[in-house]
């Protein structure tokens, strides 16, 4: 039987060192190429074309879920699984919207890991209970907009009204507007809670 061929995705060195010692002493896996950055993860696929794609969440530059929009478009037949640290329910929308197969967080078992990759590589998907409980949150939530999205992000920052209404060239009323729609969006009392709830699940990123 063919090996598997995986591509490894992630800024940090020691986590690709560790992933590739371990996927190497499965007689079917084989660690073709390796990416420390989205743009170079993008350039790998395309070059390798690999079975799986091993990507991290969070990385400079371009995040997990803009490259793989970006593997998808040059590389379309891609199977990707997410091997991160983050569960935040956002993320996890955001990858699987995106086109990854597979959401697995880094305190997983190698047998866990094993089982994705099987199971991607097969055309399935694999999401593991408490990443799927997150993703059920998620989707049963209501969605911000566009400009929802920029005032939360600026809420989070510690911007006032004043300076969220300067920013964006709209009236103080209108941002008042937005953030009360946001916390009814979000299910929370107040700014604060707002911007603890946007971290927490990863709806909005500091850099």
């Amino acid at each position: 039987m063919a090996n598997l061929r995986i591509l490894l995705v992630d800024d940090h060195e020691v986590v690709r060192l560790g992933l590739r010692s371990l996927i190497e002493h499965h007689p079917n896996f084989e660690v073709v190429a390796e990416a420390a950055s989205a743009g170079e993860a993008v350039e790998k696929a395309t070059q390798y074309q690999p079975d799986i794609v091993l990507m991290d969440l969070r990385m400079p530059v371009m995040g997990g879920v803009e490259a793989i929009r970006a593997i998808k478009r040059e590389f379309p037949a891609a199977r990707i699984i997410i091997l991160t640290t983050f569960d935040g329910d956002e993320d996890i929308y955001r990858s699987l919207q995106a086109g990854a197969q597979g959401y697995l967080l880094k305190d997983m078992f190698f047998e866990e890991l094993e089982d994705a990759i099987r199971t991607v590589r097969a055309g399935g998907r694999r999401i593991p209970g408490v990443v799927a409980e997150r993703l059920a949150e998620r989707v049963g939530g209501s969605d911000l907009t566009a400009r929802e999205l920029e005032v939360l992000g600026q809420i989070v920052r510690g911007r006032s009204n004043k300076e969220i209404a300067s920013a964006f060239r709209i009236s103080e009323a209108t941002v008042k507007s937005h953030i009360n729609s946001i916390l009814s969006k979000l299910g929370v009392a107040d700014r604060t809670q707002a911007a603890t709830t946007a971290l927490q699940r990863g709806i909005v990123h500091l850099p």
